[in-house]
């Protein structure tokens, strides 16, 4: 991409942020308080935020599972879009990120609407299918990539007709990446799979966050 583009890609998404996410203290000590604990920066951006907790609203999630809680920032955007007695599970892990991402939903005012489970992401969610967990109306799947399918399919043994999967870092890698990088394959294979699973209704929407990404949304058929 040229230079011009990523210019006019990071001012639309400055002015974006500025005229529809005003500052939050709770998020932005939080991300302060990631960077500071050492976990890498590549949280989802405050306008995806903003896009997560929408989609969370008109999907009228009241059960929502979160693949990758890092610092808990998409955690705190989909929370605050709960209704009454909603709840969140996210599984993660890194204990240290799980322990930051705790603190920092404290902070924002909804850990008590909120479980991070500590664990590999693909036992915990094998896990809920053996307990035969309630039906989650939308899933978040921000982890490892190579993860990406298997998260996929358990996702889609703990859903309904009518359920949100959203997947982040759905554009880029195959765009830019090297197709020899197993997480370059891995999130391709998983695109792949969206567009031509019998269960989903599917696309991906480009997403700006300094550099043109993109956020994948399926509806369960």
């Amino acid at each position: 991409m040229s230079d011009s583009f990523e210019t006019v890609a990071r001012r639309a998404d400055e002015y974006v942020q500025r005229l529809f996410v005003p500052r939050d203290d709770a998020l932005s000590r939080g991300l302060d308080d990631a960077a500071a604990a050492g976990l890498p920066a590549i949280n989802v951006s405050p306008s995806e935020g903003k896009l997560l907790h929408l989609i969370a609203r008109m999907a009228g999630a009241a059960r929502v599972l979160e693949v990758g809680t890092l610092g808990g920032y998409s955690t705190t955007w989909l929370a605050r879009a709960l209704p009454p007695g909603g709840r969140l599970l996210s599984l993660e892990l890194d204990p240290r990120h799980a322990e930051v991402a705790r603190a920092n939903l404290a902070r924002a005012g909804v850990a008590d609407r909120v479980e991070v489970r500590v664990g590999k992401a693909s036992a915990s969610l094998r896990a809920l299918v053996e307990r035969r967990e309630p039906p989650f109306d939308l899933v978040f799947i921000d982890a490892d990539k190579e993860g990406y399918v298997e998260y996929l399919e358990l996702s889609l043994q703990l859903v309904r007709p009518g359920s949100v999967i959203v997947a982040d870092n759905t554009l880029r890698r195959v765009l830019e990446g090297d197709p020899e990088d197993p997480g370059v394959a891995a999130v391709k294979a998983f695109n792949e799979r969206i567009a031509s699973h019998s269960r989903l209704d599917s696309v991906i929407v480009p997403i700006i966050r300094e550099r043109l990404d993109g956020l994948s949304i399926s509806i369960v058929r």
